[in-house]
């Protein structure tokens, strides 16, 4: 699990379930992403691009299939 954020990649991300995949070369594989982990403006629609560089927390969880789960999601550059 991370305590610090890691710098990753969305390599996937499907706005019509709601989640995707980051990877990052500080994490040991895949990482399943919810859009609840986003961090967004109130009122806001919480979606990542795929390609866009982001900054998250981790944990080992399975989910759908991925050994990790992002906690904690925010676009690079941004608090």
């Amino acid at each position: 699990m991370s305590g610090d954020p890691v710098r990753g990649t969305v390599a996937s991300w499907d706005d019509e379930t709601g989640w995707g995949v980051l990877v990052s070369p500080d994490v040991p594989g895949e990482v399943w992403a919810h859009f609840s982990a986003v961090r967004t403006a109130p009122g806001g629609f919480a979606s990542l691009d795929p390609g866009e560089s982001v900054l998250f927390t981790w944990e080992e969880a399975e989910q759908d299939g991925y050994a990790y789960r992002a906690l904690d999601v925010r676009r690079a550059g941004r608090s």
